[in-house]
C-alpha cells in the first residue's frame, strides 16, 4: 500500500483549534500544494460540504486567504485563486532574505531545550539514507523553516514568515520537475541547523541569507527557461 503524501503548511501544533482555523490551513494547503490551481474557481458551497465544516468559518478562512493574496473576489464574478507571477519569486526573495536571516539569528539566541531537541531530531532526519519524494522534501523544508520561525519567538516575525514561505512555495511546486537542486537545496540546512543549536547566531543569519538566495536563484532560473 502506499504511503500517503505528507501534508504541507499544516497548522502547528495547537493552533487549528477553531474550525474557521481547520478551514484556513485545509484550503491554504489545497491552493499551495496546487490542488486548486492558479485561476481556478473557489466555489465556497462544495468546500463547505469537502471539508465537513460549516459556511461561517469557511467564509472566515476565505477572508483570511484574501487577505494573504492567495484568493482573490471579483463583483459578480465570484472567487478565484490568484495567479502566479514568476516575477514575484525575485521580490519574495527580497522580502525572505532581509527577514529568514533574523529569524536564524534570534531563534541561535532565543530557542528553548525543547526546540533545540526538535531541531536536533531535524537535523538527524536529513542525514537519513532513505530515498525521499519531492514531497517528502519540500515537507521537511517545511518544518524546517518554521521550527525556526517559532523559535525566534516574536510572533510577527513568524507570522511575516509564515504567510511569505507560503507563497513561495506555490512558485516552488510548479518548478518540481524540472529542477535537480531540490534534494541538495534542503540537506544543506544541516549546516545551519548546527549553527542554531550551537548558538551561533550571526553564521546561522548567513547561512540562511546564502540558502535563501541560492534557492531561489535555482527556482527563477528553471520557470524562467520554461
Amino acid at each position: 500500500m502506499a504511503r500517503p503524501s505528507p501534508r504541507l503548511l499544516g497548522p502547528p501544533d495547537g493552533e487549528a483549534a477553531s474550525l474557521a482555523d481547520r478551514a484556513y490551513y485545509r484550503i491554504r494547503e489545497k491552493i499551495v500544494a496546487l490542488e486548486l490551481r492558479p485561476g481556478a474557481v473557489v466555489n465556497e458551497r462544495e468546500l463547505v460540504e469537502e471539508l465537513a465544516i460549516g459556511r461561517t468559518p469557511v467564509r472566515e478562512a476565505l477572508r483570511r486567504l484574501a487577505q494573504e493574496k492567495l484568493v482573490e473576489v471579483f463583483p459578480r464574478r465570484g472567487m478565484f485563486v490568484t495567479g502566479v507571477d514568476v516575477r514575484d519569486l525575485a521580490r519574495l526573495c527580497e522580502v525572505r532574505a532581509a527577514l529568514e536571516p533574523e529569524a536564524a539569528r534570534l531563534a541561535a539566541d532565543r530557542a528553548t531545550e525543547a526546540e533545540l531537541d526538535e531541531l536536533l531530531r531535524l537535523a538527524d532526519e536529513l542525514e537519513t539514507r532513505r530515498r525521499r519524494s519531492d514531497r517528502d522534501l519540500i515537507a521537511l523544508d517545511e518544518r524546517i523553516h518554521r521550527t525556526i520561525y517559532r523559535a525566534a519567538h516574536n510572533h510577527f516575525l513568524e507570522a511575516t514568515l509564515e504567510e511569505y514561505y507560503a507563497l513561495a512555495l506555490r512558485i516552488w511546486l510548479m518548478a518540481l520537475d524540472q529542477t535537480g537542486e531540490l534534494r541538495a537545496a534542503v540537506l544543506e540546512h544541516r549546516d545551519l541547523l548546527d549553527a542554531i543549536v550551537y548558538g551561533k547566531g550571526a553564521e546561522a543569519a548567513r547561512i540562511m541569507r546564502e540558502h535563501v538566495e541560492h534557492f531561489e536563484a535555482e527556482m527563477r532560473r528553471v520557470l524562467l527557461a520554461g
